[in-house]
């Protein structure tokens, strides 16, 4: 599974929020690769999923043909939790309808 974290020139703040997603699925036992990147590169990457802030989340739900999940506090690692938990079960079906290896996801 791909993950991208996505902010505004994809070296600041997606690099934070990259670390609290590779740790947070790290103690959910969830196999992923999380990239950074800015915002216009997001929209022409292949990936499973996309974390942002909320202004972004905004500008990219109607570009991205994945789920595109806001995040407020990046370095909260509760609230990043919590995010990702709440968007288990579509990563779930997106990654078992390509039969990818989701450690539990």
């Amino acid at each position: 599974m791909k993950i991208l974290a996505v902010c505004g020139f994809g070296v600041g703040s997606s690099m934070v929020l990259k670390m609290s997603l590779e740790r947070v699925l790290r103690e959910l036992g969830v196999d992923a690769e999380v990239d950074n990147t800015d915002i216009n590169s997001a929209r022409g990457t292949d990936c499973d999923a996309i974390f942002t802030s909320a202004e972004l989340h905004e500008e990219l739900k109607g570009t991205c043909n994945v789920p595109v999940y806001p995040v407020k506090k990046y370095m909260d690692l509760a609230e990043v939790k919590e995010v990702v938990q709440r968007r288990n079960s579509y990563i779930f079906n997106v990654c078992s309808s390509r039969s990818i290896h989701t450690g539990g996801f």
